[in-house]
């Protein structure tokens, strides 16, 4: 049985009160959970004081994007070690935002997740399809050209989450149903086996991403190809998120 993984994204979002508002609280509401993984993934600018705070605490932290250098004159960036001395577990890589509004390809995104691994993080890989891309009937080709792409240079895909968000339903409070979040996942996790072996598509997890709130999480929950969420804005209130987290409890 996989372990399923809540995932709050802050974005750019964020000051240093209002993170420790924030963690206070959702740390209250959710120290009761135990049968689920839980991660925050504040601005590289939190991070310090959202890891402190997280200390014998059954949440995890994640950061938003790295290099993949370890260092070096990359001005601007931050890399896996600078990551790691703040005790982040996970880091989300090839979110639709990087891929579309910054221009991250699946070469660069692939370097990332390669060194990510290797520096003993755990990739959050996003994939996706736009809604050209779903209109003209290539959800399937886009995601897997993606997937492709994005861990190309992987080997051992032992540390690793997937994330199907699509772009047309991030942020939009338009998510998809159940049953289309459903369709592409099966179709990821087949994918996986066939790149990786049957074992290690029974083992991965993949999250569904895209206007997830307290009010529709209970139905993607119920199906048990999704693994988890990756919760955008509503991961900004504590009690929202903790509503998400605490899913059919």
């Amino acid at each position: 049985m996989r372990r399923r993984l809540i995932a709050g994204n802050w974005k750019m979002n964020g000051t240093v009160p209002e993170a420790i508002s924030l963690v206070q609280r959702l740390k209250l509401l959710v120290s009761d959970v135990q049968d689920r993984d839980i991660a925050v993934c504040p601005p590289f600018t939190l991070l310090d004081t959202v890891s402190k705070m997280i200390i014998d605490t059954r949440i995890y932290l994640g950061a938003q994007d790295m290099f993949w250098e370890e260092k070096g004159a990359f001005t601007g960036e931050i890399s896996p070690l600078m990551l790691k001395e703040f005790n982040c577990t996970f880091v989300i890589l090839g979110h639709s935002e990087r891929r579309w509004i910054i221009g991250e390809t699946d070469e660069f995104i692939a370097k990332k997740v390669e060194s990510a691994i290797r520096n003993g993080l755990t990739p959050i890989l996003c994939v996706g399809e736009r809604l050209e891309d779903r209109e003209a009937g290539k959800t399937k080709d886009v995601v897997i050209s993606q997937l492709e792409g994005s861990l190309s240079l992987v080997k051992d895909p032992e540390s690793i989450v997937i994330a199907y968000e699509p772009v047309w339903a991030i942020g939009t409070g338009k998510p998809a149903y159940p049953k289309d979040a459903v369709d592409v996942i099966s179709m990821i996790r087949e994918w996986y086996g066939s790149r990786f072996g049957k074992d290690k598509a029974e083992g991965v997890r993949i999250l569904y991403g895209g206007s997830v709130t307290p009010s529709n999480i209970d139905d993607f929950m119920k199906e048990s190809e999704i693994d988890g969420a990756l919760v955008g804005g509503a991961s900004l209130n504590a009690d929202s998120f903790a509503r998400i987290v605490k899913y059919l409890l």
